[in-house]
């Protein structure tokens, strides 16, 4: 496991990675960021994407990927990798659509919440495109501020409240 560092308009945002694909894209440094990666080549791709991301790019991660989580988490992962830019779902929405795939007739908002706050790859996997089912703002692992930023960013302002 090797880290690389990327400077955002929102901070410091630290990247780790396997052999497999990009582990963890946040903004909290934690103590995965222990070795720092004397080539940067296996990062290139993902520091070309921010570098789009941040410029307005509305394109997809197109690097490998590896977020390490319990197959219902990898479930929400991939379903919060179908919110296209620009647009968000809210948790209920997300929890009918895990339900559905999952062959239930229902699913916990929380329980999808909670899988949603453990998403690994921020950004990327985009979890800041998940709103309350009023159109307001809730929890965000790596801060409200960041999250409304993030909407914002690409295009989207129509907010109800926070919280």
């Amino acid at each position: 496991m090797q880290y690389a560092t990327y400077a955002s308009p929102l901070g410091t945002i630290y990247l780790t990675a396997d052999a497999e694909g990009l582990t963890r894209l946040t903004f909290r440094e934690t103590e995965d960021f222990s070795e720092p990666a004397k080539d940067l080549s296996a990062f290139a791709p993902v520091l070309q994407w921010l570098d789009g991301y941040f410029a307005g790019s509305s394109l997809p991660p197109a690097f490998p990927m590896n977020p390490k989580g319990t197959p219902f988490q990898m479930l929400i992962w991939q379903l919060l990798l179908q919110i296209p830019y620009g647009q968000t779902c809210t948790y209920g929405a997300l929890a009918q659509e895990a339900a559905r795939r999952m062959g239930r007739q229902s699913m916990s908002s929380q329980a999808v919440g909670q899988a949603v706050g453990r998403n690994p790859i921020a950004i990327a996997i985009p979890c800041h495109r998940v709103i309350g089912r009023t159109g307001s703002l809730t929890g965000y692992a790596e801060g409200l501020e960041k999250k409304q930023w993030l909407l914002e960013h690409e295009g989207f302002v129509k907010f109800s409240g926070r919280g």
